[in-house]
């Protein structure tokens, strides 16, 4: 018996307990060592205690330094932050990974296989916003300021080419605006370039502009590998790259920092669709697989996309993928699935 490490779980709001629960159920046919701590967040968390994120839940994860999430409603009004920006600057998780690749045969792109990685702490995301009164108006003016730091640009890209070594990727695309926002951006590139030079030889490494990258993924999205780029862009470009295997719900995201890391299904909480048995558990079952590969337990992570691999090779099909599987369905297809 393998030792257990605690893993904080938020099942999050909507369809997130749904597909929490199909994730768990799969995780421990696979005897996945984690040892959960269930904790709550967003309009559950509001709904018990009045706070979207609990002083419990960031105890817990605090003290787990592993959590699980499902997708979370941030309440509209009231003052409220954003639960997944609030998470990410506590505990410093300054590595975004959005990794695709296709599952699902027979779409517009076949073999898929991309990795991108966003600095998750500044940019635009660090919300320095305010007004300033213009034509009589006190609000006429809205003013965000965004900020790079070389310390952070160079981590980040540090850590796109390390993964890059570690997983036997060939190349590594800066992307950045540097020819707009020339200090911005310009220092992301700087400092993506030096880090670059380290790795001559062993990872390839080129630029593109952020635009020009959004054109090329859609025209020819094989010529890229690895991307890296700052917080906005990282945004828009991680959906982007969802969309060509099929949208959010096969796309898992990791949030990964020095003394945390939070692995999240990046889709929202679907109320429309809760409590109907329908939805769709992919995204979180490969979170906690990039989450078994985060605690050394590849050979586990396998076993996970082997099965998911299987099912969706059966053709078992949830609603978002054009068939009529339900949760349980699926999740059943992929336990009969697991090698």
């Amino acid at each position: 018996m393998s030792q257990k490490i605690p893993a904080t779980l938020i099942p999050g709001d909507g369809i997130g307990p749904e597909i929490s629960e199909a994730v768990v159920r799969i995780l421990k046919e696979v005897e996945a060592p984690f040892e959960w701590d269930h904790q709550l967040a967003g309009m559950a968390a509001v709904d018990a205690s009045g706070d979207p994120l609990p002083k419990a839940t960031i105890e817990s994860i605090r003290k787990t330094g592993l959590a699980l999430k499902g997708p979370l409603t941030t309440p509209v009004g009231g003052g409220f932050k954003s639960i997944n920006v609030t998470l990410r600057k506590e505990f410093e998780l300054f590595a975004n990974l959005r990794p695709a690749r296709t599952l699902v045969p027979g779409g517009r792109y076949e073999d898929i296989d991309l990795v991108l990685f966003r600095e998750n702490l500044e940019g635009y995301y660090a919300a320095l916003e305010h007004y300033i009164p213009a034509d009589g108006d006190p609000k006429g003016i809205a003013i965000s300021t965004g900020y790079n730091s070389r310390k952070e640009a160079r981590r980040i890209v540090t850590y796109a080419f390390e993964y890059a070594v570690k997983n036997n990727r060939k190349k590594v695309t800066i992307v950045h605006k540097a020819n707009i926002l020339k200090l911005l951006t310009g220092l992301f590139l700087e400092e993506g370039r030096e880090v670059a030079k380290q790795y001559e030889g062993r990872i390839a490494m080129d630029e593109r502009i952020v635009d020009a990258c959004a054109m090329q993924l859609v025209m020819n999205p094989y010529q890229f590998d690895v991307i890296v780029t700052t917080n906005l862009f990282g945004d828009i470009l991680s959906d982007q790259i969802a969309g060509l295997i099929g949208g959010l719900g096969m796309a898992p995201g990791a949030n990964i920092g020095e003394k945390a890391a939070i692995f999240e299904a990046v889709h929202g909480s679907a109320p429309d669709i809760a409590g109907k048995g329908v939805a769709n558990p992919v995204a979180l079952l490969m979170a906690a697989g990039l989450m078994l590969q985060h605690i050394g337990r590849k050979d586990l992570a396998d076993r996970v996309q082997a099965g998911i691999d299987g099912a969706f090779g059966a053709g078992v099909r949830t609603r978002d993928l054009g068939g009529q599987a339900g949760t349980k369905d699926l999740t059943d297809a992929i336990v009969q699935h697991l090698r």
